[in-house]
């Protein structure tokens, strides 16, 4: 029986988050939906209208046996720019903000040594702005959010 573990991750529009973690191997599942905010079950408008407090995210399922949570880290780092307050291509407000909602005091530690490692390692010219909190109710976007790249045929993204 394979093990699963939780990570949550918001990196912009969560179309494009959503495709990259599907095509890493020892990933289970990827949801995406909204989280980080005050509103009970927000809908992909009120998100929209930035005044929820959520983010666009994504919940990745997987068994750390096949992927470890740094190899995750490493995805969600290389997949956006982590030095933009807010935005992420051309979307911009604190629904695509960059951030690490964590489920356990090893993912924090983990998310906060990685972060450290590339401020110290000169990679961005100015410094990181993506928060490290903990996980709090997670709601799955609309359904026709799911898969979205796939049930359109493709697609681009800002990823």
């Amino acid at each position: 029986m394979e093990k699963r573990e939780i990570a949550t991750f918001a990196a912009g529009c969560f179309w494009g988050v959503e495709d990259m973690f599907r095509g890493v191997p020892g990933v289970i599942e990827v949801t995406s939906g909204y989280t980080g905010g005050a509103k009970e079950n927000p809908t992909y408008e009120e998100v929209c209208s930035g005044k929820t407090g959520h983010a666009e995210a994504v919940e990745v399922v997987f068994d750390p046996e096949k992927v470890s949570y740094r190899e995750l880290l490493s995805v969600f780092w290389d997949g956006h720019n982590p030095i933009t307050l807010n935005r992420q291509g051309p979307d911009r407000g604190t629904q695509y903000r960059s951030a690490i909602f964590y489920h356990s005091p090893e993912q924090k530690k983990e998310a906060l040594n990685f972060k450290d490692g590339l401020d110290k390692s000169g990679k961005y010219d100015d410094p990181i702005v993506t928060e490290i909190v903990p996980a709090g109710a997670f709601y799955k976007a609309e359904e026709y959010h799911q898969r979205y790249f796939e049930k359109q045929g493709g697609g681009s993204c800002h990823i």
